[in-house]
């Protein structure tokens, strides 16, 4: 059995291994909000369980038997998130915060009551895939609204930014998963631009076209 902050651990560096192979102590510590000398304890502890590979100034990989662990618990947290939304009536900014506490209930039997219940859904309120009960899940290829060019459309499918903040300011904008936008105008100032959301235009930001993502 591992402890909550394990978990956490195992999590931010599936997440961060996103990005870069070799996670390094100051991403986690940065991710974690912690020192990096307390990240180096914990390293130390989940190599000895044989959870990762890390070896000092080397970087941190998963081991096998560790991305299945965290690929459970991004499992568990995005059900619920779904569940929260969908069968609760949560907004999907309100619900980060609670599945990060339940995604730790580890009962197996549990969240494949949940995930059958639901119907198994494929994908979280916010667009990220959920992983099966072996791990495996359905990449699909999204890229940000600031990679469109001028007349190409998308659908909206995710977002890189979780903030409540951001959630909000999409709801707001009418900018939620499953809407159709068309670029109809990218501004040479400031390289804003204008979507077209069914009979409406929206303005948004280069910060905003970075982190809204599109099926095309």
């Amino acid at each position: 059995m591992n402890t909550l902050a394990e978990e956490n651990y195992l999590k931010a560096i599936y997440h961060l291994s996103l990005n870069d192979l070799n996670v390094s102590t100051n991403q986690i510590a940065a991710a974690l909000c912690t020192k990096a000398a307390s990240v180096t304890d914990m390293l130390k502890k989940l190599a000895d369980k044989e959870l990762i590979n890390y070896e000092r100034y080397q970087g941190v990989t998963l081991t096998a038997v560790g991305e299945k662990i965290a690929l459970q618990i991004i499992r568990r947290h995005r059900l619920w998130e779904y569940f929260l939304v969908e069968k609760l009536n949560f907004k999907w900014d309100e619900v980060h915060e609670m599945a990060e506490e339940l995604e730790h209930i580890s009962s197996v039997e549990l969240v494949d009551r949940l995930d059958k219940f639901m119907d198994y859904p494929k994908h979280d309120p916010h667009g990220d895939p959920i992983p099966d009960r072996d791990g495996n899940f359905k990449k699909h290829e999204l890229i940000p609204v600031a990679s469109l060019k001028l007349n190409e459309a998308g659908i909206i499918s995710g977002v890189r930014d979780h903030s409540p903040g951001f959630l909000q300011y999409l709801d707001k904008q009418q900018l939620i998963i499953g809407k159709k936008i068309k670029i109809t105008d990218i501004i040479a100032y400031d390289n804003s631009m204008i979507l077209q959301v069914e009979t409406i235009a929206i303005h948004i930001s280069r910060d905003v076209a970075k982190n809204l993502l599109v099926a095309i």
